[in-house]
């Protein structure tokens, strides 16, 4: 890279540099993003995937290398730090005082949704005759759901009354389900496919059970000391220490990053009763983590294997859509007696799907290497398309309910 530089010059093309320099042009096209979702009305998370979908081609059919990462070992921790962060601040939705208050009706449309959903993906995937890891992984990642999308959609709609305040009740827990839902399948998929039972059984068991003493150990010291080394002001400093500690313990014991960062962000929402800056602290340094993980997760994809994906791709989408609408309408039938104002598709408007499934993605692919290619284009093609499809889809179910 630097042979025909001047031999004077003190320049050298170390890969530690070339990092630096890569991520900092990461960021800057992200800001280029933003200006074009602004403009375009198109998902920054889908420009940013094209982008690294763009930086693959430029690698593997250009260049042509099949190194897909680009940081030298850096790409895995940023995901990794990204992927907790978004778990963390899920796990401050599942605020006891707030469950209480969203009422029953929207814990029956969205168990409706994921077990009705999950079923239809999973079951579906099998009678075509896809691998079962591969069913159960996408059966789990359709779970999913991208808050953001959905409640921009609602504040630009303009809707009020009872059908808004269930979406937004919905997606406020229906991430951490998902993140649940996961979890599970990964230990069960880990279980059943292990070449001995036993061993493979206790993996799960710590798999499910690590992942909650980390939780419960990262967790319960936060909520006590977040806010007070300082009254009233937590800082920075408390926060991502939280978020290593999560990341960093969870990959060097073998247990559910996402579980348990859920778990630790669920016990601080509910026992700092203090303050709540602890969770608006990460959301400040949020973004520029997502960008590398939307950007290095399109980096990823081998595209010489992506276009075996297509006919999954597509089940998995009409599927995903199908079961939607299904576990939606199954649950404005089992409440039709005291709401007759829900949509029966209000499934629909649950749709949008975005990061948290494509970090799901990529703990699969890591896990059960030998269907990365079959799962990780999937999730990301469709997660394109549900993100410019999906908000259409909850402003349509929005206009219907009024």
């Amino acid at each position: 890279m630097t042979e025909h530089l001047p031999q004077w010059l003190p320049v050298g093309a170390s890969q530690a540099a070339i990092s630096i320099i890569l991520l900092g042009v990461i960021l800057s096209v992200s800001i280029f993003a933003d200006a074009l979702a602004h403009r375009t009305k198109i998902p920054r998370i889908s420009i940013l995937m094209l982008v690294g979908i763009g930086i693959a081609f430029i690698q593997q059919v250009w260049i042509g290398t099949q190194n897909g990462d680009l940081l030298g070992g850096l790409s895995e921790p940023l995901i990794q730090l990204a992927l907790v962060m978004v778990a963390f601040l899920l796990g401050s939705e599942l605020e006891l005082r707030r469950l209480r208050n969203t009422g029953p009706l929207i814990l029956l449309i969205s168990l409706f949704v994921i077990v009705g959903g999950g079923i239809l993906v999973g079951g579906g995937l099998l009678v075509l005759g896809f691998p079962l890891v591969v069913a159960v992984s996408l059966a789990a990642i359709s779970v999913a759901t991208d808050p953001a999308a959905v409640s921009e959609s609602v504040r630009d709609s303009g809707s009020s009354g009872l059908v808004p305040r269930v979406l937004l009740g919905i997606v406020a827990i229906d991430d951490a389900w998902g993140i649940v839902v996961f979890g599970l399948s990964m230990a069960v998929l880990g279980w059943v496919i292990g070449s001995d039972g036993q061993p493979a059984l206790l993996h799960a068991l710590w798999e499910l059970g690590g992942a909650i003493l980390i939780g419960i150990a990262v967790g319960l010291p936060a909520a006590w000391l977040t806010g007070r080394l300082r009254p009233g002001e937590p800082t920075q400093v408390e926060a991502i220490a939280v978020i290593l500690l999560l990341a960093g313990l969870s990959s060097l014991l073998g247990v559910s990053a996402l579980l348990a960062s859920m778990i630790a962000g669920g016990l601080v929402a509910n026992l700092s009763y203090h303050h709540t800056r602890s969770f608006r602290e990460i959301e400040h340094i949020e973004w520029p983590f997502l960008v590398f993980f939307f950007v290095l997760s399109g980096a990823s994809i081998d595209l010489y294997k992506a276009d075996d994906a297509v006919l999954l791709t597509l089940a998995y989408i009409f599927l995903r859509l199908a079961g939607r609408a299904l576990g939606g309408y199954l649950a404005v039938m089992f409440s039709l007696a005291k709401h007759q104002k829900l949509p029966r598709n209000i499934g629909l408007a649950l749709t949008p799907q975005a990061g948290v499934a494509i970090g799901m993605a990529l703990l699969a692919a890591e896990r059960f290497p030998e269907f990365r290619d079959s799962i990780l284009p999937v999730v990301v093609a469709s997660t394109i398309i549900f993100e410019l499809v999906g908000p259409v889809l909850v402003k349509r179910v929005l206009r219907h309910s009024r």
